[in-house]
C-alpha cells in the first residue's frame, strides 16, 4: 500500500494495520527561498519516511504583500517573527487595504513557486498540503494586538470590507495550489479558541470567510482544519467541509475519541508537541497507545498537534515511530 492509499484509508474510516505518521516543522534562515526550503522540506520526508507532507511556509507569508516590516530574526532561536511595521495602525486603515492579485503578489508567488519545486522533488512518493491561513488569523497579524479593538469599533463595515478581500486572495491562492498537484490545504485557523475572540466575534468574521476560502479549496481530497490554541471553539468549527481536523490533541480539549465522534472525520494529531519538545517519552508512549486503541486504528492519521519546535532531537522522532510500529503489533496479535 502505498503513501497516498494509507492517508485515503485513514480519511476514509476504515480500519488498518500500519497508522500514518507524519510532522512538521519550521525551517528557519530557509523558508523564505523556495528551493531550498523545498528540497530540506523533502531530505526531511526521505529521512524520516514520512507519510505525507506539510508545507512548512514561514508564519508571516500571507501579510508580506501587505507592506508590512517583518523580523525574523527569533525564528532560528525558537521564538516566533514580528511584524514591527504594518499599514493598518488605526481602525480607518482597514478601508484602504488592498486586494492581493496573485500574479503581483511576490510573496504569494514565492510561496507558489516553494510548493512547485517540492511537488517535483516528491513526483508522487507521497501528499503535499499547503498552509494557508485563515482570513481573520492575517488580519490580527496585520493588526498585530489591536484587532479585538478594531472589531468592537466596526461601525462602518471596514472590517468585513478588509476580510472580503483576504478571503478572495487565499482562496485564490488555495485553488492554485490544488491545480498545481497538492492534495488539499492545512486550513490554519489561529483566532478560534476562547482566549483569542468571543464566539459571536468568531460567527460574524471568522466562519463566512474561512468558508470562502474553503470553497476556493473544494478540488482538494486532503484538506485539513488545523484549530490553533488550548480551548478551541470546537462546536463552531467541528463542521467545516473539510476531511481531516488536526487541533492540539492531548494538551486541550475535547479528546481524541470524542473528537472524531463529533465530528465524524479524521483525526490529524495525537502526540502532544511539548512532549517532543521536552523528549517526555513515557507520555509519548502513552499518548500513541491511548490514541490507537481508542481510535480503534480508525480515522487516525498520528502527528503532532502542531508544528513541532526547531531544533529537535532526532532520537525522539525515532522513538515516537519505533513505539507506534510497537503498539500496532501489540494490538494486532
Amino acid at each position: 500500500m502505498n503513501k497516498f492509499d494509507r492517508i485515503k484509508l485513514a480519511i476514509s474510516g476504515e480500519k488498518q494495520g500500519s497508522i500514518p505518521f507524519s510532522f512538521w516543522t519550521h525551517l528557519p534562515e530557509i523558508d523564505r527561498s523556495p528551493k531550498e526550503v523545498a528540497q530540506a522540506t523533502y531530505d526531511l520526508f526521505k529521512q524520516y519516511d514520512l507519510d505525507f507532507i506539510k508545507t512548512m511556509n514561514n508564519g508571516m507569508y500571507a501579510v508580506e504583500d501587505y507592506n508590512t516590516e517583518i523580523d525574523f530574526s527569533e525564528v532560528a532561536k525558537g521564538g516566533v517573527a514580528k511584524v514591527i511595521k504594518t499599514p493598518i495602525n488605526a481602525y480607518e486603515d482597514w478601508s484602504n487595504l488592498p486586494l492581493l492579485e496573485l500574479e503581483t503578489a511576490s510573496a504569494l508567488q514565492r510561496e507558489l513557486d516553494h510548493l512547485e519545486h517540492l511537488l517535483n522533488l516528491v513526483d508522487g512518493e507521497a501528499p503535499v498540503i499547503m498552509t494557508v491561513f485563515s482570513p481573520l488569523t492575517t488580519a490580527a497579524k496585520l493588526a498585530k494586538e489591536q484587532l479585538i479593538n478594531h472589531l468592537k469599533q466596526d461601525e462602518h463595515g471596514y472590517i468585513h470590507q478588509a476580510l472580503d478581500k483576504i478571503s478572495e486572495s487565499t482562496a485564490a491562492l488555495a485553488h492554485k495550489a490544488i491545480e498545481l498537484g497538492a492534495a488539499g490545504v492545512y486550513f490554519a485557523s489561529q483566532i478560534s479558541f476562547h482566549d483569542k475572540a468571543s464566539e459571536e466575534i468568531y460567527v460574524e468574521y471568522g466562519a463566512p470567510y474561512n468558508l470562502q476560502v474553503l470553497e476556493g479549496a473544494r478540488d482538494g481530497w486532503f484538506n485539513a482544519i488545523h484549530a490553533h490554541g488550548d480551548d478551541i471553539m470546537f462546536d463552531l468549527v467541528k463542521d467545516y467541509p473539510v476531511k481531516v481536523f488536526n487541533w492540539h490533541v492531548w494538551e486541550s480539549l475535547p479528546e481524541l475519541k470524542e473528537g472524531i465522534d463529533y465530528t465524524n472525520k479524521c483525526v490529524m494529531g495525537g502526540i502532544a508537541r511539548i512532549d517532543i519538545t521536552h523528549n517526555n517519552r513515557n507520555p509519548l508512549r502513552h499518548q500513541i497507545y491511548c490514541s490507537i486503541t481508542e481510535s480503534g486504528g480508525k480515522h487516525l492519521i498520528l502527528t503532532p498537534g502542531c508544528g513541532i519546535r526547531h531544533p529537535f532531537e532526532e532520537d525522539t522522532i525515532r522513538y515516537l515511530q519505533k513505539v507506534i510500529i510497537e503498539t500496532e503489533a501489540l494490538l494486532n496479535k
